[in-house]
């Protein structure tokens, strides 16, 4: 009896592990959704947007091979339903409404409905615009605009539309390289002009090959021409959104009403694909990529979200075959229009999304105290979501809040806001201090002046100059402080490095390790504008390692090729030459290291400039010291150093390719033995 009660309990045990296995897996989406951190990287975050339902007939209808979708403001779905020569309307159930369009389309590529329920078709086939009341009766066409500033040559093949309210169409011909035409329905319809036009990318290469070319070669050149928008929207401020494949960093624009993109953002997080866009209802935007990822960004251009994906053959629910179009209803559901599977795919969005669109609408109303409320809740499911710390810190900068605004911007890796809230905080201390420190330097000066006059006087310092003149008799401190002489002098000391002995081991490894002290406090301490590398990424060992590396393989090469080349230097000297032009870096480091604690982005270029001229004299003052050490003429400390370089070059690739063929020995040698240990094992 016991081992019957035992063996149903674990039969009952067993039934509720599967039952709650099958329920996860029926919960889980059917793909991940990532997002942008502070530094750029595409990093996985919570599910924005959850797979609804799927669409796949309107009552008894079908779709075949549709091209767009539009939602009226009613809340009814608009198919262009190419492969049948129709408009499809229905609901988000899957209930068909009417049908418009039936012995009158040839091929609606885009369909587009107004407020007061008037559909626009662009139908590439029939070269025009088709205008339906509600009820489906044709109520205007518009056919290829009859102004010269058209093009008589230019086609029209109108495959997506736009409206605005006072009536004008936004069209999107095939192949028309222009731009996007616009059309006002008076008269008949006139031809406005060209908008939004795309400019073609033309790089120096191109440039230098047009310019030596004859005329016969250029015309078997292919053409450099601006590429064609791929779809386009409009939101209800009456900005126009376009996206263009092959763009780049243009793929996205947000066009004003001069033509003007205003979105201008360089992360390239853009879909490669893109096959259509929808404006938000927070000021955000949707593209959708022909593969099945859909990219949310907000006004600025910056991602916040992308998700979905392409069907690998699995038909679950979420992923797409070929996308063709996009829409966005009231409530943020997302509807794809999938003409492969001639289906819709509606997505909701979660919890963790809908307070993310309070977010953004609360802010772009300057509601920045409510705002942070929402932005809280989001920091509380994931404190790493950058875009919401970045929104946090921008929510405190309006309130003047600069202390929280800067502890924002640093944890969402926010470089203008962290800027902007610096700048601020900054003013506000000099403002309280500003006196206290003129008081100071002056004090200081006086100081000064004092202690000059009563030496001058009555010698007060000539114990404390008696002092460190004896200090720098002391051969280790005359060393180190001709190691310095080096900056000013450089021919002059590489002379004595050369022939009065001042060669050696023990200093220029001194100065090679002030100098790798500097270099690691620098790059992983300075200032949070200047920093390059991730909070708490520490690769210590490896950046000391490479420079060792470096010192070690330069003076090895210089060694060897000034040596063929008849030069006189012997490795101490080389060694000790290379060491000692590195004091421009261990002089000028620190002041650098200050600045950047204490500078913004309007004086950042110091610190650059800085930069600049210590490794612009590293590197004169190390070619004068190879020339002098050698002695040799300036061509030939030119030729030996290219000669350097190359060696180097070999020498790094000889040791990367002796590290491949090892680390395969290696593998091989661990394949057999595991395969020796699992065999033995039997």
């Amino acid at each position: 009896m016991q081992k019957l009660k035992r063996l149903a309990a674990a039969l009952l045990s067993a039934v509720v592990i599967c039952v709650a296995l099958s329920v996860t897996a029926f919960a889980d989406t059917p793909y991940v959704t990532y997002t942008i951190n502070g530094y750029g990287q595409i990093r996985r975050t919570q599910t924005a947007y959850l797979a609804h339902s799927t669409v796949i007939k309107f009552g008894e209808e079908s779709l075949a091979a549709p091209s767009d979708i539009c939602l009226a403001d009613d809340g009814l779905i608009y198919v262009a339903d190419s492969g049948n020569r129709r408009i499809v309307v229905g609901t988000a159930d899957g209930e068909l409404v009417r049908i418009i369009g039936e012995g009158t389309l040839k091929n609606p590529r885009g369909v587009f409905v107004t407020a007061d329920g008037s559909v626009y078709v662009a139908d590439r086939d029939a070269e025009r615009i088709f205008i339906f009341a509600p009820d489906g009766e044709l109520t205007g066409e518009y056919g290829k605009p009859a102004s010269p500033l058209y093009g008589d040559e230019v086609s029209f093949l109108p495959i997506k539309i736009v409206v605005n309210d006072a009536g004008i169409m936004f069209v999107v011909c095939e192949s028309n390289t222009n731009g996007i035409v616009e059309i006002s329905p008076t008269d008949g319809g006139t031809f406005l002009g060209y908008f939004g036009t795309n400019y073609a990318a033309v790089d120096l290469t191109t440039i230098i090959y047009r310019s030596i070319l004859t005329d016969e070669q250029r015309a078997k050149m292919v053409s450099n021409i601006p590429a064609t928008p791929t779809n386009l929207t409009i939101d209800g401020k009456g900005l126009i959104y376009t996206v263009t494949r092959g763009n780049e960093n243009d793929t996205l624009k947000r066009l004003n009403i001069a033509g003007t993109n205003m979105i201008h953002n360089t992360d390239g997080t853009y879909a490669d694909t893109p096959t259509s866009v929808a404006a938000g209802n927070h000021d955000n935007v949707y593209v959708a990529d022909q593969q099945g990822y859909i990219f949310e960004y907000n006004n600025e251009g910056e991602m916040i979200f992308v998700f979905g994906g392409p069907d690998d053959g699995t038909q679950r629910v979420g992923l797409s075959t070929m996308v063709s179009g996009i829409a966005v209803d009231k409530n943020d559901r997302i509807y794809v229009l999938d003409s492969d599977k001639a289906q819709i795919q509606i997505y909701q969005p979660t919890e963790f999304t809908d307070l993310l669109h309070s977010a953004l609408y609360l802010y772009s109303k300057g509601r920045y105290t409510e705002a942070k409320e929402p932005l809280t809740a989001i920091l509380r499911m994931n404190s790493m979501f950058d875009y919401a710390n970045k929104a946090m810190g921008r929510c405190y900068f309006r309130e003047e809040n600069y202390t929280e605004a800067l502890r924002y911007a640093r944890l969402a890796k926010d470089y203008t806001g962290y800027s902007d809230a610096y700048w601020e905080i900054r003013n506000v201390w000099l403002k309280n201090n500003i006196i206290t420190v003129i008081i100071a330097l002056v004090l200081l000066f006086v100081i000064i002046k004092l202690l000059k006059t009563l030496d001058k006087k009555k010698n007060i310092l000539a114990a404390p100059r008696a002092f460190f003149g004896k200090v720098r008799e002391k051969r280790f401190i005359d060393n180190f402080l001709y190691a310095f002489r080096f900056m000013k002098k450089p021919a002059d000391t590489a002379y004595g490095i050369a022939a009065e002995g001042r060669e050696g081991w023990l200093m220029p490894s001194l100065l090679l390790l002030i100098f790798m002290v500097e270099f690691v406090l620098n790059k992983y301490t300075c200032g949070f504008l200047m920093k390059g590398v991730m909070d708490g990424r520490y690769e210590i060992l490896s950046d000391i390692g490479a420079i060792i590396a470096v010192v070690i393989a330069v003076t090895a090469c210089t060694y060897l090729v000034c040596t063929i080349n008849e030069g006189e230097g012997t490795v101490k000297k080389i060694y000790t030459a290379i060491c000692y032009s590195l004091t421009p870096y261990i002089i000028f480091t620190p002041l650098v290291y200050l600045l950047s604690h204490v500078l913004t982005n309007n004086e950042i270029f110091l610190t650059t400039m800085l930069s600049i001229l210590t490794y612009g004299w590293i590197a004169v003052i190390a070619f004068i010291g190879i020339k002098e050490v050698n002695n040799f003429t300036f061509w030939q400390t030119v030729k030996v150093l290219l000669l350097t370089a190359f060696t180097a070059l070999i020498l790094a690739l000889l040791i990367f390719i002796i590290y491949v063929l090892w680390a395969q020995v290696f593998g091989f040698i661990g394949a057999v033995v595991g395969e020796g240990v699992y065999r033995l094992g039997y």
